[in-house]
């Protein structure tokens, strides 16, 4: 396996911020050979840094109803285990979009999309609050987002005339 440090550490960035640039274009813009980028970018993904690709969507410009919301979760660790089985049943859910570790007044955070608000909330109340370890939830809905993944999703507006002075 691969493993050239630098050509890395230039390389994930870039394409963290927009995984369609292409290959041929990601050599120009590190200097380097075609081959030497796709070889990196094949061990990448084989290695289990690369996880996926991914296209962000700013569905509230779209006619699609789409529902977010971010469930702070308190869980009773399980001996052996810690909080790896619990989060492992939680993202298993295909509503489930993100489980991250916290540190803090919670445990786990539980990011979710539904198509309805009562639709993420019976999926609080029916599937994920009735879990053995799970002592408590609180849902927060989404309602609007200004940035994501770095991303502003909402743009000033600019007054683009011209001053005329008397």
């Amino acid at each position: 396996m691969s493993e050239n440090k630098e050509l890395r550490k230039k390389l994930l960035p870039l394409i963290e911020k927009n995984s369609r640039i292409g290959i041929d274009e990601l050599a120009v813009m590190l200097s380097e050979q075609e081959i030497d980028v796709a070889n990196e970018l094949k061990a990448l993904e084989e290695e289990g840094i690369i996880c996926g690709y991914h296209t962000m969507i700013d569905w509230s410009k779209t006619s699609i109803e789409e529902v977010s919301a971010l469930i702070e979760v308190r869980v009773t660790p399980q001996r052996g285990l810690g909080f790896d089985s619990i989060a492992e049943r939680i993202y298993k859910y295909p509503e489930v979009q993100s489980v991250y570790l916290m540190s803090g007044g919670f445990d786990l955070m539980v990011i979710i999309e539904g198509k309805t608000l009562q639709q993420v909330a019976g999926f609080v109340s029916d599937k994920l609050s009735t879990m053995d370890s799970i002592l408590s939830t609180a849902t927060c809905f989404i309602l609007k987002k200004y940035k994501d993944h770095g991303t502003i999703l909402t743009k000033k507006y600019e007054d683009t005339r011209e001053m005329v002075s008397p």
